[in-house]
């Protein structure tokens, strides 16, 4: 399996990152390569990915939630083998720091060329990097 782990700083209180992150349908709009997010329950949801052109459908199950902290997640079925966990750490009342940890085991010959260039690490920071975008435009609820 590969690590990766990023950080941002998001200009937002904690409370509005971690709401935002919780809402997996928003996903597709600054994660690339997630054509949709749509959740079962309030612990599994059912992704669409495409990368380097090839789709890939799987679900995930949140296997820890602490309210504002911490979301920790896995993969479950489908042909996708990852889990990771996102962090929420306050800066002060209008900034937080978004963590994030993921293992991932590439699958086929394109993933793993991606992942031994770099370019799976360069896009989880873009993914972050759009987060930050997108929570800071919502602005504070």
């Amino acid at each position: 399996m590969s690590m990766i782990q990023e950080t941002v700083e998001v200009d937002v209180p904690l409370s509005t990152a971690y709401d935002q992150w919780t809402q997996v349908e928003d996903f597709p709009r600054f994660m690339d390569g997630v054509e949709q997010v749509t959740r079962i329950d309030e612990r599994h949801s059912h992704w669409r990915t495409s990368f380097s052109g090839v789709p890939r459908e799987f679900d995930t199950e949140i296997v820890d939630r602490q309210p504002e902290q911490r979301i920790a997640w896995q993969a479950v079925g489908g042909d996708v083998r990852q889990k990771g966990v996102v962090s929420f750490a306050r800066l002060d009342d209008d900034r937080c720091e978004v963590r994030l940890a993921m293992d991932y085991d590439p699958q086929g010959v394109a993933h793993h060329a991606a992942d031994t260039m770099g370019v799976i690490d360069r896009r989880v920071r873009g993914d972050l990097e759009r987060f930050k975008s997108f929570v800071e435009e919502r602005g504070v609820d």
